[in-house]
């Protein structure tokens, strides 16, 4: 007698195989993908701190404003490139995303005027709009349940790996040539990788001929089984629904924090310690290296005891806490304050996989990949919001009401889990709602 479990999943040399052949060949092509996106996005930060806010005589808010607006254009698309990916293909969505925004990453370090870069600055954020959600979509129909806050966190490490080594190699670009340089040399890359991964990726497992058609078949029949019982909803049942609702206000308000302290922590470190742009961009580099080492715990814990809400939860608070005192410690105290930031931007890092592996578990499978795109475009509203109120309140270095304002985003992001609830088995969108 065999039970449905058994009958779903993947057993000896297949899911051996299986598993490995995935997790090899996926999970490396993913985690490139995501920090080229990030690489692209958070190099600005690098080259305002290296002499382009200064060259174009931009104010504080005007530089937030020009971080910001990449967000802006980030926003309207999520939704329209979660529905394109799950519905046709993320394969396809992407490879053409690599290309625009590798030549609208380049183009930063071209346009002349402050006027040519707001414009450049949105649409890059139109074209890399597309990377969470079909990543996020791509990662459902290639990994179970029980596997995705590992696959997800393997993604998502992308974002702190990639600030790591670019803070560093961005500060000594800018060194060695300018700001401009570094733009055209950090975003040509993303057009060859665009090739790589049409050649590496398949939408889903029945389309790999790397797998063997057993192999296969019963990873699709696993997917399947796990997703059985869904039934269609309506184009936009997935902004109607409450769960995904809270849940973007949160994201959204995470976010605020999130960006407003990765945007502004290059500027931070240089004012508190005094360095130039090389040292500043060794500096910077070290939360990062931090936060990817809590991401891989947060990951494993959250696969190990699936408690997924709480750890978010005790993390944002906890890194709302400790952000807001590594200013109180005051500008005079650069080690101390120092120390500080590097633990708060570890703990705002380390719950996204378990984060994005929630999302799914709460919100109806039928809406969950256009609800996660909707919760990511809220969220780069709150990375529109973050750098241009920072940039008003003094740029992150002046006043106590920026890191405050940060602190505030963050704390309220994690009590509103207190408001989420698993689903039920058997919660889902009818196809009747929100049809039209």
């Amino acid at each position: 007698m065999t039970s449905n479990r058994g009958s779903s999943a993947l057993t000896g040399e297949a899911a051996s195989f299986t598993t490995s052949q995935r997790w090899r060949r996926l999970i490396p092509v993913i985690f490139v993908t995501y920090s080229f996106a990030y690489l692209d996005r958070g190099n600005y930060s690098i080259g305002a701190a290296g002499g382009l806010q200064h060259d174009l005589q931009m104010t504080s808010f005007q530089a937030g404003l020009l971080g910001g607006l990449f967000f802006l254009g980030y926003f309207f698309f999520q939704v329209p490139a979660a529905a394109f990916a799950e519905k046709r293909s993320a394969k396809r969505l992407l490879f053409w995303s690599l290309i625009l925004w590798g030549l609208f990453a380049a183009a930063q370090g071209v346009v002349p005027t402050y006027g040519l870069l707001l414009i450049v600055r949105f649409l890059l954020g139109v074209v890399e709009a597309t990377v969470i959600p079909s990543l996020l979509v791509f990662v459902m129909h290639w990994f179970s349940d029980a596997e995705r806050g590992r696959a997800n966190s393997f993604m998502i490490l992308g974002h702190p790996v990639t600030l790591l080594w670019m803070s560093v190699l961005s500060g000594y670009i800018i060194q060695l040539t300018n700001w401009r340089w570094m733009f055209i040399i950090e975003g040509l890359p993303a057009i060859v990788w665009a090739f790589v991964f049409r050649f590496l990726v398949d939408d889903r497992p029945s389309d790999a001929r790397w797998l063997g058609t057993r192999e296969s078949d019963l990873l699709q029949q696993r997917l399947d089984g796990e997703r059985q019982g869904d039934t269609p909803a309506g184009q936009f049942a997935a902004l109607k629904a409450p769960r995904v609702i809270l849940l973007a206000v949160q994201y959204g308000l995470w976010s605020v924090g999130v960006y407003g302290v990765v945007f502004w922590l290059p500027s931070i470190i240089k004012s508190l310690s005094g360095s130039a742009i090389g040292i500043t961009g060794v500096l910077t580099a070290i939360p990062y290296a931090f936060a990817t080492v809590l991401m891989i715990v947060a990951s494993w814990i959250s696969d190990r005891t699936h408690q997924r809400r709480w750890l978010v939860l005790g993390c944002l608070l906890a890194g709302a806490v400790v952000f807001y005192f590594s200013f109180r410690v005051g500008l005079g105290n650069f080690l101390p304050a120092f120390i500080l930031l590097i633990v708060a931007t570890g703990l705002l890092y380390a719950p996204y996989g378990p984060y994005f592996a929630l999302i799914p578990e709460v919100v109806p499978r039928n809406i969950a990949g256009t609800g996660m795109g909707a919760i990511n475009a809220i969220g780069g509203l709150g990375g529109f919001v973050g750098p241009v109120i920072v940039g008003w309140l003094g740029g992150g270095t002046k006043s106590d009401a920026a890191f405050l304002f940060l602190g505030a985003c963050l704390a309220v992001s994690g009590l509103l889990l207190l408001f989420v609830r698993p689903r039920g088995k058997a919660s889902r969108v009818e196809s009747s709602e929100g049809a039209g």
